[in-house]
């Protein structure tokens, strides 16, 4: 009997992180941010983080990833675990950026506000990148062998270092209370975002024609 026909199409998580990589990719640029405002500015970043986490959401519980247990296959288990560490960054990089905006409504001279968790939250982003680097090595024997590719595991990693860069430069230095970098700031989380939005968009998974 023959299989049915196939067609290759986004996974529904890439949505999420497409369109979130666009609104950080948005926000990082100096002609929006003098556009947008502050306040504005900020509103997109936060945006973005909502839609990360939505993403991360359907990522690590609707498209058949199961909490690890004993019977699991060490790649799926490592699989878990680089979903489920990135859905936590999702939600500090909502702290960070939310608590970002609430500043830019209410104290619009404060710089850097939120950065404690959007350092932490790059630091999850990065362990989740490569401990989905070590789920690919083996992904013919996930639940799923198209959740994991090479290039989708190696952008976000690229993205996830530039995001470390970005969160670095974000730092406010107490004794000028300037940014530490804000090239750093700026264009980490540019190329952090492109990184992610083309890792989404290169996200397929193979799905039989009606």
């Amino acid at each position: 009997m023959n299989a049915p026909p196939t067609a290759r199409r986004l996974r529904r998580e890439a949505w999420g992180f497409a369109v979130g990589s666009l609104l950080f990719f948005a926000g990082s640029m100096p002609f929006y941010a003098a556009w947008a405002g502050s306040v504005g500015t900020n509103a997109t970043f936060f945006a973005g983080s909502v839609f990360f986490t939505l993403a991360a959401f359907i990522q690590l519980s609707l498209s058949g990833r199961r909490i690890p247990h004993r019977e699991m296959s060490r790649p799926d288990r490592v699989d878990w675990w680089a979903a489920a560490i990135q859905f936590a960054g999702t939600l500090l990089f909502n702290l960070s950026t939310g608590a970002a905006l609430a500043a830019a409504v209410t104290q619009p001279a404060e710089v850097g506000a939120g950065w404690k968790p959007d350092a932490w939250g790059s630091l999850a982003f990065l362990v989740a990148s490569f401990l989905a680097i070590v789920a690919t090595k083996d992904r013919g024997r996930l639940w799923d062998p198209d959740s994991r590719t090479w290039h989708g595991t190696l952008l976000n990693f690229v993205g996830s270092v530039a995001f470390g860069v970005s969160a670095v430069g974000a730092y406010v230095v107490p004794s000028t209370g300037d940014l530490a970098n804000a090239a750093w700031a700026n264009g980490g989380t540019a190329i952090g975002a492109l990184c992610f939005f083309v890792a989404a968009l290169l996200s397929r998974r193979t799905i039989p024609k009606a």
